[in-house]
């Protein structure tokens, strides 16, 4: 594999479609709000949404191979990264490059924004620049940060930060949007953990899946998984979300089926794998339903 692939690579571009959905989200709000947003902004929004996660995954590849994590993880298909530097480590320059020109490119578009809608952006934009250099070096060592600050970054800040991007205002509906994500992204990047947990203790990480055990853990991600839905069924009883949010829904009776079967599967790898392809499924088509159902 040449250096150019393994920078591609690091970007693990078959998991970028998370953060899309997520600014979309932000972008339905919006329309439903009728602010009726320019396609150049929401266009902007989407990218830098796409490049935003894009940065996040090219710091996480370069720290964990100067780390060493790299060479000591078991990788599964949706954890452990990607693999490309342990392959061709003469890459590495190359994919903190690509993480830095990635990361400026966003702040680039963040300040087209700020010079579009004022100081308000300039807090979640921030905040989220914060998180992207903060998360792999720093946040995973904190347990509590560690499983809110992925949720906060796909949830409040991409969501919120998009809304006011498109000129649209932060209501109730864009606060049960954006707690729909953020116990969903939590939940994902939790549950990606337990294949990780040795391997990250090794080199001084500190997150959930560590300090409660596995088993432990399974039930805080039965908890942020199947809450996930709360937000939407109250937003729909008390009129912040339009009915057919609840095509949200329809993933729950398969949410149930992954929490009751996470614990049983802990001890068999095979199976573990399988389950944490079923999660991102499932993350993946509820944002989407969300996403449908503001729109019609």
């Amino acid at each position: 594999m040449s250096e150019a692939a393994a920078v591609v690579r690091a970007f693990r571009p078959n998991f970028l479609i998370l953060a899309p959905l997520c600014a979309g989200l932000g972008v339905a709000v919006a329309w439903q709000q009728a602010s009726s947003p320019s396609l150049l902004d929401a266009v902007l929004v989407l990218v830098g949404a796409l490049l935003a996660h894009a940065a996040v995954n090219l710091f996480n590849e370069y720290d964990d191979f100067v780390s060493g994590l790299d060479l000591i993880t078991r990788r599964t298909p949706f954890s452990g990264g990607s693999g490309a530097l342990p392959e061709v480590p003469s890459a590495a320059k190359g994919v903190l490059a690509a993480a830095i020109g990635t990361l400026a490119l966003v702040i680039a578009i963040g300040l087209y924004f700020l010079w579009q809608r004022g100081l308000p952006m300039l807090v979640l934009g921030t905040a989220g620049v914060v998180l992207v250099l903060t998360y792999t070096r720093w946040i995973t060592r904190l347990p509590i940060l560690c499983l809110l600050a992925p949720g906060l970054g796909f949830g409040p800040i991409m969501i919120l930060g998009a809304l006011l991007a498109l000129g649209a205002r932060i209501d109730a509906m864009a606060i049960a949007v954006s707690v729909v994500a953020l116990l969903l992204v939590s939940e994902l990047l939790l549950i990606n953990q337990i294949p990780d947990a040795e391997a990250d203790r090794q080199i001084g990480r500190r997150h959930l899946v560590i300090v409660l055990g596995p088993a432990k853990a399974t039930r805080l991600v039965a908890c942020l998984l199947v809450g996930s839905y709360l937000p939407v069924v109250l937003g729909i009883v008390t009129g912040w979300l339009p009915e057919w949010s609840g095509l949200a829904l329809l993933t729950l009776p398969f949410s149930l089926w992954i929490a009751a079967r996470l614990p049983r599967v802990l001890d068999q790898p095979a199976a573990l794998n399988a389950m944490l392809g079923a999660n991102v499924a499932v993350l993946l088509s509820t944002l989407a339903l969300l996403i449908v159902g503001l729109s019609l």
